[in-house]
């Protein structure tokens, strides 16, 4: 099996910045001294390929950011400084996303250490993203033709509007988002199936929410899941405002990836979004994810 990591610096912040940047090389730390993927390979993620990069986002808008001529307010609304840094880790983060897809629809397992990135638009960044690795990945998946059906099972705390505007009227993707129905973005975009739970949901409503949403997804029949999984409805995340404990998201994780073994669907890990004070919580949720999917696997 194989799994990636942006192999690119840490992005220097302004002092006070909320985006918790060093919680990426603590992942990687952690997965490769828990031996947390045993015996796969842990790669550098690739940059993306332009022309794979254009399938969903306008061309215009990816110009201005390779050539650091991003208007300031397109800046704003990303919420993090164009820098060198930046551009190539989100190019990374995209070419990693599709390896990863590629490695999974090979090997049946397969991540990124990083990524998804499911606010950014077609001609717009937002909520810390730049390019749409999700979207990326399924345009590019179907256009080779190595599948035919894509579901994306996002379950980030944030409803993954880029996703449903990029993708929105494909009927070869199907869009689950399950996050919070009052947070960012406070204007949703219509995914194929929203679920919004209510602030302080806690384990056995959110797994209930999660299993009805899952015979969904299991009618769509995919060739491959992409799952977003997200650290940030652990309960001490400061951004989340659900209530999961770290044994509910360990079953929701199980939930997911035993639902995609039991099927024989190939699946890619995005970990998504974590802001939990402490940060060691965002890193223990994620690292949890990916000692679930090798359990899931086992055997693969």
């Amino acid at each position: 099996m194989r799994f990636y990591y942006p192999d690119t610096p840490a992005m220097t912040l302004p002092p006070g910045h909320r985006f918790p940047s060093g919680k990426y090389s603590l992942l990687r730390e952690k997965i490769e001294r828990d031996r947390t993927l045993g015996s796969a390979a842990l790669l550098p993620s690739p940059p993306i390929e332009q022309a794979d990069l254009l399938r969903a986002h306008d061309a215009h808008y990816v110009n201005h950011v390779l050539n650091g001529t991003l208007p300031a307010e397109l800046q704003r609304r990303i919420g993090l400084p164009l820098s060198p840094t930046l551009v190539a880790r989100s190019l990374a983060t995209s070419g990693g996303a599709l390896a990863a897809a590629r490695a999974a629809l090979d090997n049946g397992l397969s991540g990124q250490l990083a990524g998804g990135t499911h606010h950014a638009h077609r001609t717009f960044g937002s909520g810390y993203c730049v390019f749409n690795d999700l979207s990326v990945t399924a345009l590019a998946l179907l256009a080779e033709g190595r599948v035919q059906r894509i579901a994306i099972i996002d379950l980030d705390v944030h409803q993954g509007d880029g996703n449903a505007a990029i993708l929105a009227g494909n009927a070869s993707v199907f869009v689950l988002s399950l996050h919070g129905e009052k947070n960012f973005p406070f204007r949703k975009m219509a995914s194929t199936l929203d679920i919004g739970l209510a602030d302080g949901t806690e384990d056995g409503a959110y797994l209930r929410a999660l299993g009805a949403a899952l015979e969904h997804v299991a009618a769509f029949r995919p060739d491959l899941v992409l799952y977003l999984s997200g650290a940030d409805p652990l309960r001490s995340d400061t951004l989340g405002r659900l209530s999961l404990t770290f044994a509910g998201m360990e079953a929701r994780d199980r939930m997911v990836l035993q639902f995609c073994r039991q099927r024989l669907i190939p699946v890619s890990i995005a970990i998504g979004g974590g802001y939990a004070d402490p940060i060691t919580d965002s890193v223990e949720a994620y690292a949890t994810t990916f000692r679930v999917a090798r359990e899931s696997f086992s055997g693969v």
